[in-house]
Formats: C-alpha cells, sequence, structure tokens
C-alpha cells in the first residue's frame, strides 16, 4: 500500500524542488528522531518490565518454598495445614490466576485467600521451644515476601502501554511515514524502496510492543514455571 501510494503521488506530482526536499528533510529529522526516542525508551521499559516478571515470579516461588520448609518444623496440626495451604495456593497460582493474567483479566480470588489462611495458620501455631519459634518467625517472613512478590506480579499484568502514548506512537508513526512522499526526486524506484522499509520498520516495532505490553502473553511471555518447579519440590 505505501508503494502504491507512493507511486501514485510521484507520477501524479513530480515533486522534484530541491528547496521542497530541504524542508522536508528538517522536519523530517525532528518528527522522525522525536518517534524513534519514544519508541527506545517504550520498547526498553517493555522489556524490563517482562525480566522484573519473571524475576518476582522466580522470587515468590521461591519464597513459597521456603515458607513449606520452615513450615515444616512447627508442630500439629499446623504443620500439615502448612504443606496443604502452599500447595493450593501454588497450584491456584497456574492454574486459576496465570490464564486470567495472560487475558489482563482481574484473577480470582483463591490465592489471596489462601494466602490470609496461611498467614492465620502460621500466626496461630503454638511453638515448643526456641527453634520452633524462629522457624515460625522464618515462615512469616517470608509469606510477607510471598505477599509482596506477588503484589508486584499482579501489577505487572495490569499495566501495560497508556492510551496517550499508544495515540502518541500511532500518530507519530504515521507522520514519519507520510513525510517521504514530500521528498521528489528523479530516481521513483530508490523512493518507493525508502518509503516501504519505513514503513516496514515503525510496522515491526509497534507489533513488538503490542507483543511486549503484558509481561504474560504474547512473544515474551513470562511462563508458570518457577511455580511448577516449586510444586514438584513440594511433593
Amino acid at each position: 500500500m505505501a508503494a502504491t501510494v507512493a507511486v501514485v503521488l510521484q507520477k501524479k506530482f513530480g515533486w522534484d524542488d530541491e528547496r521542497n526536499n530541504s524542508s522536508a528533510g528538517s522536519v523530517f529529522a525532528v518528527v522522525g528522531g522525536l518517534h524513534a526516542v519514544l519508541v527506545a525508551f517504550v520498547l526498553i521499559s517493555l522489556f524490563d518490565a517482562a525480566a522484573k516478571a519473571r524475576t518476582d515470579s522466580a522470587a515468590e516461588a521461591n519464597a513459597l518454598v521456603a515458607v513449606h520448609w520452615a513450615g515444616s518444623s512447627l508442630p500439629e496440626p499446623t504443620k500439615d495445614q502448612v504443606k496443604e495451604l502452599v500447595r493450593t495456593y501454588s497450584a491456584a497460582v497456574v492454574n486459576e490466576e496465570w490464564p486470567r493474567m495472560r487475558e489482563g483479566a482481574p484473577v480470582v480470588a483463591t490465592g489471596a485467600q489462601t494466602l490470609e489462611r496461611l498467614k492465620t495458620v502460621i500466626a496461630e501455631a503454638k511453638p515448643d521451644g526456641d527453634w520452633q519459634e524462629s522457624r515460625q518467625a522464618e515462615a512469616a517472613n517470608q509469606l510477607w515476601q510471598v505477599y509482596q512478590s506477588r503484589q508486584a506480579r499482579l501489577d505487572a499484568a495490569g499495566k501495560g502501554v497508556n492510551s496517550v502514548v499508544w495515540f502518541a506512537l500511532i500518530i507519530g508513526g504515521i507522520m514519519s511515514v507520510s513525510f517521504p512522499y514530500l521528498f521528489g526526486g528523479p530516481n521513483l524506484v530508490p523512493h518507493v524502496i525508502i518509503v516501504v522499509s519505513l514503513t516496514a520498520t515503525i510496522t515491526l516495532l509497534l507489533f513488538a510492543i503490542s507483543q511486549l505490553e503484558n509481561p504474560y502473553s504474547g512473544g515474551a511471555q513470562v511462563n508458570p514455571d518457577a511455580f511448577r518447579a516449586a510444586t514438584e519440590r513440594l511433593l
């Protein structure tokens, strides 16, 4: 489509004025430069968000295993309750929360309710001696780490790219692609190649942004592998 428009405009208007080229080139440099900076900033932010989402998920799963290990030293029936609730929470994250995070939908309350029950069970434990008291404190500390990492994970699923930023990206892309039509010259084929290449590049960059917008879906999606591995360690 970009090539067709370039050919039609070039044949119809035949722009070949060096002064026009100079003026259009100056404006294009500003518009294209600003758009390139915005695209680079958004892509870097999304790459960082995906990396952080992966790190937070691993930290949450590791802290959950630590809760299980610390709870294993607590007296009955707390020990068995902690083990069961930890497994329930891990299963809820993998089977219920992750599919909804991929869709960008709010997660169900099962995970949060399980954490609340786990906090209550640990707090109401009756340790026997200093060792079990230290294990109870460790389980509570690690549970807090689970909660913090969980919140970071859920926040990452609901962020995405702001609608205002998307507006600027799309309008900037349209302007960047439109300006080359103002350039004239005797050689039509190189002009068409430049327009098509620029259009394809901007389209690919916008596609990459759309794929990275939600770190739990798209091309660079974060999978619940850390929780699957944690579940295997808890068996």
